[in-house]
């Protein structure tokens, strides 16, 4: 039988469910009632949003700029994270260049404003799918920088000597003893980089894009269509969940295994 504390706890974990789930039915009927009262071009119901939701996911018309955008995101969150990755080895590798990375990269990359990175790759460039991943690359790419700089200061130098003491090769130092050790902090830039890029997709989208998320939100404000701007935003809530629970926790959970074993 459950011991008291295991009983505690799962009345606890019961209890904080009922309360979140019981929040977010207060919050969709309070939307309900409000909405009764404004036009739709105001604020919608729950309904037809969620019936536009639906529509962005099996309508051919709408998942297109859907899958648009997710491809432009997963490809600049991977651009990203191995641009901060070299970035952050790189003072490893050659020590000169500490000053240059830490001193003069990492500082720029993190005060340009994303509108000037935006601007500047539309005149550079022109409206395009690579325009538009350029954007959030160089946007995303400091928040890799930062984890990734932070989780090579936390490695014992004492490890890496023992390691050299096996052998020389340092291939096998890396794969075998630093990689490993990282991978938290790779996971760590992956999951804060693929949640910033949902939002700088919409951003970057509205400059010229073609198609994807943003440029459905473009097409509803010039229509005064709040339905498809609420659904829209839903959705890469969805988008970015769903991405979250199947591939960045079970990557998380493993490597936090690894590294407490």
């Amino acid at each position: 039988m459950p011991d008291a504390n295991t009983s505690s706890r799962l009345r606890g974990h019961l209890a904080s469910h009922g309360i979140a789930e019981g929040l977010i039915i207060a919050v969709l009927l309070g939307w309900h009632v409000l909405s009764l009262g404004m036009p739709d071009f105001v604020l919608p119901g729950p309904l037809p949003v969620a019936v536009r939701i639906l529509e962005l996911f099996t309508d051919a018309t709408y998942f297109v700029h859907v899958a648009s955008s997710a491809v432009r995101v997963v490809l600049a969150v991977l651009m990203a994270v191995a641009l901060g990755s070299l970035l952050a080895f790189l003072p490893r590798w050659l020590p000169i260049t500490e000053i240059i990375v830490h001193g003069r990269i990492k500082p720029l990359l993190n005060a340009f404003p994303s509108v000037g990175w935006a601007i500047l790759a539309i005149i550079w460039f022109g409206p395009s799918n690579g325009t538009i991943v350029f954007i959030m690359v160089m946007i995303l790419t400091p928040f890799c920088l930062v984890n990734v700089s932070e989780g090579l200061k936390e490695i014992d130098a004492e490890t890496i000597e023992m390691a050299r003491s096996f052998t020389r090769r340092r291939t096998v130092v890396l794969f075998k003893i630093i990689l490993p050790l990282l991978m938290p902090y790779f996971v760590s830039a992956l999951r804060i980089a693929y949640g910033v890029g949902w939002k700088i997709a919409l951003v970057a989208e509205l400059f010229g894009a073609q198609g994807g998320l943003g440029f459905l939100l473009q097409e509803a404000q010039g229509l005064a269509d709040a339905t498809t701007v609420f659904a829209t935003c839903f959705a890469i809530v969805a988008i970015f969940w769903i991405g979250e629970k199947l591939i960045i926790d079970p990557l998380a959970r493993r490597f936090t295994r690894q590294r407490i074993a």
